[in-house]
């Protein structure tokens, strides 16, 4: 049976990958073994891309878990947020009200526009195109749309217009250095983002998903190992 093609982005004209100049010092890559409060993680992000900022640091890839939680980015609005049964943060990043909890892998990147490149859009394009080849490594294709940031996938057994999301991306950028990041639904309680409009998407051909709901179960180790995997051809070397 012969597939249409996904829609074209206008993210898919972008070139991808932000490697820094040879020299440039390689991205530390650290990953939290224990839920990180997201108050904490805020505090440490800004003082990370303040010493990132002043030369002090290097870049940083940071993957953790948080509590459950909601937060509220720059484009959030009250009637989105349906049933605040989990804490909810205001944050600074892009986008609007998502989700945070167990069995997702958030990864928090802080990098260094200055010795990559200015351009913003390719920057997104980039992240999109790390969780795109992520989740192709577990038979999953990720697709983007020119109507939402973050990774997609079709659900024909809903529909023949559906599709869930299954990443989501909001960043920031600060004194040029980028924080905050992206969430890959791995094997998160999909019912708790009923108390909010996810992204600000409330179409009913548009959900959420998650690798498990895929019927693709996976280990946080094993998602971790194909991130650094795919991490290193965009962005560079990490340590």
């Amino acid at each position: 049976m012969l597939q249409r093609p996904p829609p074209k982005s206008a993210r898919d004209d972008l070139p991808t990958g932000l490697k820094a100049p040879d020299g440039i010092t390689a991205v530390e890559w650290l990953v939290a073994r224990d839920a990180v409060p997201y108050e904490d993680a805020v505090s440490t992000m800004m003082a990370r891309t303040d010493a990132i900022a002043a030369g002090h640091a290097s870049e940083l890839a940071w993957l953790l878990e948080h509590p459950a939680l909601y937060t509220a980015g720059t484009s959030a609005k009250a009637e989105q947020l349906i049933d605040a049964r989990f804490p909810v943060y205001s944050s600074g990043r892009g986008g609007q009200f998502t989700y945070h909890g167990p069995g997702q892998r958030v990864a928090y990147v802080m990098l260094d526009l200055r010795r990559r490149s200015p351009d913003i859009r390719r920057f997104v394009a980039s992240l999109e195109e790390w969780l795109i080849r992520t989740l192709d490594h577990f038979n999953v294709r990720g697709e983007r749309r020119e109507d939402q940031v973050g990774v997609w996938v079709r659900r024909r057994d809903k529909g023949r217009d559906h599709e869930d999301k299954i990443a989501a991306i909001g960043i920031r950028v600060r004194r040029s250095v980028t924080l905050h990041g992206v969430s890959l639904n791995v094997d998160p309680d999909l019912a708790h983002f009923s108390g909010i409009v996810p992204c600000g998407i409330a179409e009913p051909r548009r959900g959420v998903t998650s690798l498990l709901d895929l019927g693709l179960p996976a280990t946080m180790l094993e998602v971790d190992a194909v991130l650094r995997r795919e991490f290193e051809p965009l962005f560079g070397d990490t340590v």
